[in-house]
């Protein structure tokens, strides 16, 4: 499969993300969809993007055949977006969220990746899936500073790169530095993902109208 570009890692991992924690507002508007890509949790780097350069990356990654269009039906005024990255690759659950986890913040720990995908619905043997990613050569156990880290393959012009503050593509202001996770994350990422359910609601409701 021929490498993903930052946008393109941003908006799959952002639908997988959304798919497994918040399904009820999935498959997602664009707006919601931007959202998404636009939070500041779970997110490295952090960025300032709008509608046009979303929808630019959506009809690309449709043409590469790893996302679908859900076209308006029974009422429903607005386009909606679906991964189909897990399908193109044949990936598990399990599988599926550890790289939304790696092409959302890029290189990460065994530690992290586990924590970090507990929060997705059906999450299996993380060990086990990892050791799959790398047997099929989409992800790979690389030296540390401190420990290994498990980097995607489909980004190897990040999986290079240093963790922050280097080559890494970034849009926007200085990129954040990495930080331990917080009650506050925790909270913020709560918040999005009720404001992202509340979004969904109202795109319902003027379906209806």
């Amino acid at each position: 499969m021929e490498p993903l570009d930052e946008h393109e890692a941003r908006v799959l991992g952002a639908l997988v993300e959304k798919q497994r924690t918040v399904p009820d507002t999935y498959p997602l508007t664009l707006n919601a969809l931007v959202a998404a890509c636009n939070q500041n949790s779970n997110r490295e780097p952090v960025v300032r993007w709008g509608e046009h350069e979303v929808q630019q990356t959506l009809d690309g990654l449709k043409g590469r055949g790893l996302l679908r269009f859900v076209h308006p039906s029974h009422g429903r005024s607005a386009t909606r977006y679906r991964q189909v990255l897990d399908e193109s690759l044949g990936l598990d659950p399990t599988e599926t969220a550890l790289l939304a986890v790696l092409l959302l913040r890029g290189p990460q720990t065994r530690n992290e990746l586990h924590s970090r995908t507990e929060r997705y619905s059906d999450i299996g043997d993380v060990d086990a899936a990892l050791a799959s990613l790398a047997d099929r050569g989409l992800a790979e156990r690389r030296p540390g500073a401190r420990e290994p880290r498990w980097v995607d393959l489909l980004t190897p012009w990040r999986a290079d790169a240093p963790r922050s503050g280097g080559s890494t593509p970034y849009s926007g202001a200085e990129p954040p530095q990495s930080r331990p996770r917080s009650d506050l994350d925790d909270r913020v990422a709560a918040l999005e993902a009720e404001v992202a359910e509340l979004r969904s609601v109202v795109d319902r409701l003027r379906d209806l109208l």
